[in-house]
This record gives C-alpha cells, structure tokens and sequence, in this order.
C-alpha cells in the first residue's frame, strides 16, 4: 500500500555507513550487546559458585563487547556526523553520548579484570551498570527507527 494511503508523511533517513542499503551500524551491535549481558550473568555465575572458569569467561566477554562496541560505533559515528538529518535529532545525540559512557564503562570493566582486580564490588557494579546503560541506548536507538525513520526504507 503507498505511503499516502496509510498516512505517512515522514522520509526516510538513508545511513551513509550502509551496505547494499543496509545500514551497517544496526547489523554491528548485536555481538557486543550479547556478550556485556551476558557479562552479568558470568559474573553472578562466578559469584555464586567460586569457579575460576567464569572469570574468565567474563574477561573475554568484557573485552568482546567493548571492542565491538567501539567498532559497531564507528558506523554510528559516520551517520551522526555526516547525515544532517540524524544530526539534528536529539535523540540522536542522546543515543551516542549514552554509548560513549557505556562504552567507557565497558572499556573500564574490561580492564579491570585484565589487571585481575577483584570481582566485588566494583566488577559487577561496572556490569550491572553498563547492562543498564545498553538498555537505555537500545531503547533510544529504537527511537531513531521506529520513531524517525533512520535507516528505514519508507520510500515507495
């Protein structure tokens, strides 16, 4: 049915970081999100039952989703700064400052393990936190889809 028809006034906000016309900022988040949630669930498994295995599971899940992170971000980093349309949009900039504090967090979380600090408290206050943070994040990123149309295709 044509957009007309069923009352859609908005355009579309075409990525500039895309692939075939596929945005690839959407496509690159997944991986790290999986694994700074599942961080959470490492270190409670870590907690509970002293096993040295989950530690390390949380090391490598820490450091996958914050590099991963900093690389899905580039692709969103292209669209801010280069699209005026994504630029003007305030939630937009809500979305990337919140990443970049989570991020950080991330970062921060994954280096403290990798200088083997301990798990309490400051562990997994960082992955509670950053678990929080990529909530907040997906949910403003879900804004600039469903709400703004970035990176969806309405055109006829």
């Amino acid at each position: 049915m044509p957009r007309a028809k069923l009352g859609l006034t908005r355009a579309s906000i075409h990525s500039r970081a895309a692939l075939a016309g596929h945005p690839l900022h959407p496509v690159m988040i997944h991986f790290p999100v999986a694994a700074l949630m599942a961080l959470v669930a490492s270190d409670l498994g870590y907690l509970y039952s002293g096993d040295p295995f989950w530690a390390r599971a949380s090391l490598w899940l820490a450091g996958v989703g914050a590099f991963g992170g900093w690389v899905a971000s580039l692709a969103g980093i292209i669209d801010l700064v280069t699209v005026k349309q994504i630029r003007r949009l305030v939630t937009a900039w809500s979305h990337a400052i919140v990443a970049v504090v989570m991020l950080s967090m991330a970062s921060l979380n994954w280096l403290w393990r990798f200088l083997d600090q301990a798990l309490l408290p400051w562990g997994l206050t960082l992955s509670l936190t950053t678990a929080a943070l990529i909530v907040l994040a997906g949910w403003l990123g879900g804004q600039l889809v469903y709400e703004h149309a970035v990176g969806v295709d309405l055109d006829d």
